[in-house]
């Protein structure tokens, strides 16, 4: 009987098993200390955006096998941002929970973290180069019954939405929210807006508000509280530094827009960033500006309404009594 065949085949076989078994091997990093940049952002799935979850995630069982074993996460993320909220010394597990891309194609990861006493969800940021940029709470989880907080993402990511919604003694509810937005200059996170959890108007939180004011048309435009045009001035001579909110048409028109814009002339700017189809126009004179979506910022705003208009200038707050004084 000729065998050679078999022996043959049972060589083929047993390196396909081996070609498949080494494809398949998954890197357990509840167990492992080390692991790759690749291997630990891998270990978040990924959702699409516009993405919601609330509190409960907290309180639902988490499995260790899931676990990211603690000197895995020290490699990429550092010791300050989970020690600012837990404390030093604090003994806690780190489970992924979901990663999503903003429309820059930065990585949004949100993260579990608990110890025996709190019980924290984080937003953690990194680049398209997979290094990491920033990181701050999102949830922490209470121990009132009559509360639920709630986390959104918009469509592109840009905006990051933290409610909490509450039940009062007399059957009513109660609503609160702030929103923030990454940026990506800085690699911070600003406070954009605050709504609080009693029924009291918003209260709109200009993040450009304190950058310095030396140019000619750098000041604040707009009506009312809810819209406004602020101009600062920029990194450079020839930039300005913008920051826009509209909230028009009893909230059927919002949006908002944040970056430096190019001097073109002494009283015409414009926005025009690679990677974003918006391009805007600002025109100055001394008591206004007027903006022309050049290119549609549609996703900087309702589908409905356009930062198009003319916003009248503020007059400038006078400055507070000892301000400067040392």
């Amino acid at each position: 009987m000729n065998c050679k065949p078999l022996v043959y085949l049972l060589i083929v076989c047993t390196s396909l098993f081996a070609a498949c078994k080494e494809e398949t091997k998954i890197t357990d990093l509840s167990k492992e200390e080390t692991a790759t940049v690749e291997d630990f952002l891998g270990a978040f799935p990924e959702t699409e955006t516009p993405f919601r979850y609330a509190d409960t995630v907290l309180t639902q069982k988490q499995y260790d096998s899931l676990r990211i074993n603690n000197k895995i996460v020290a490699q990429f993320i550092p010791d300050s941002i989970i020690v600012a909220t837990f404390g030093k010394g604090a003994k806690t597990k780190f489970y992924p929970y979901a990663k999503m891309y903003n429309a820059n194609k930065l990585q949004y990861l949100i993260a579990n973290v608990i110890d025996a006493k709190k019980k924290v969800s984080f937003l953690l940021v990194f680049d398209k180069k997979n290094k990491f940029m920033a990181g701050t709470p999102l949830l922490i989880l209470d121990a009132l019954s009559n509360t639920e907080q709630q986390v959104s993402f918009d469509r592109n990511a840009r905006s990051i939405f933290k409610g909490i919604t509450r039940k009062n003694a007399d059957e009513s509810v109660s609503q609160g929210q702030t929103a923030y937005a990454f940026d990506e200059a800085t690699a911070s996170f600003a406070l954009v807006m605050t709504q609080p959890l009693d029924n009291k108007a918003p209260d709109l939180i200009n993040p450009i508000d304190t950058f310095s004011r030396k140019q000619k048309y750098t000041a604040d435009y707009g009506t009312g509280k809810n819209n406004l045009v602020s101009i600062r001035d920029g990194r450079r001579d020839n930039k300005i530094t913008f920051f826009i909110h509209i909230d028009k048409d009893n909230g059927d028109c919002t949006g908002e827009l944040k970056g430096e814009a190019t001097l073109k002339s002494p009283t015409l700017a414009e926005y025009r960033v690679g990677g974003d189809p918006c391009v805007l126009e600002f025109k100055f004179t001394n008591n206004s500006v007027t903006l022309t979506e050049v290119e549609g910022c549609g996703a900087r705003r309702d589908l409905r309404c356009s930062f198009n208009g003319v916003y009248s200038r503020k007059k400038t707050p006078a400055p507070k009594k000892g301000a400067g004084k040392k």
